[in-house]
């Protein structure tokens, strides 16, 4: 695993055998990012990564300008593994072991730019992500809903829904407050 372009562009990030986890494939993640250049949101933006895992998108939202990004992740060996890496290199990651989605719920104090979930394509419930999320009011105004699924999922018919990509089994739906909840 590799940061793709920015400040860390090229560091190796060792895959951590304990941490069980599906990372973003590279291909994917580059095109993610680009999409987000694109959209010129990255510079300076409060990112959420839910369901950290290695880490491996919040490396690459910090390597390219995210202000700061918080992980979140139930797995104390993924929080351990990032936190490690985020030392070494400095970054601004800052990690919490927790539930994803409660995590979500105690945080409605908190007002972000982008929120990054990418749960296990087969979590119970996943339809239900992008509600709890956009109505819980941790996301700003103009804030963006980036959720990772697998392809049997739609969220199309969805609130905010405002795109998706697909980058051979990966897809990414993208959603937009547009408004103050």
């Amino acid at each position: 695993m590799r940061i793709i372009s920015g400040k860390f562009k090229s560091i190796h990030i060792p895959f951590n055998k304990s941490i069980k986890a599906r990372p973003t494939t590279s291909s994917a993640k580059e095109a993610l990012f680009n999409i987000l250049e694109n959209k010129d949101i990255l510079t300076d933006s409060e990112v959420l990564d839910l369901f950290s895992g290695t880490g491996s998108i919040a490396y690459e939202f910090i390597s390219r300008g995210a202000k700061s990004v918080i992980c979140v992740d139930r797995q104390i060996n993924s929080i351990k593994f990032i936190r490690s890496i985020a030392t070494k290199h400095a970054m601004n990651i800052t990690t919490y072991r927790a539930d994803a989605l409660k995590y979500v719920l105690k945080s409605r104090k908190k007002s972000l730019d982008i929120i990054f979930a990418d749960p296990p394509y087969n979590l119970e419930n996943i339809q239900e992500i992008p509600e709890l999320i956009l109505n819980s009011g941790i996301l700003k105004k103009n804030g963006f809903l980036i959720l990772e699924h697998g392809r049997d999922v739609n969220f199309q018919e969805s609130t905010n829904f405002i795109e998706k990509r697909t980058y051979s089994n990966v897809n990414f739906s993208f959603f937009k407050i547009t408004s103050e909840k």
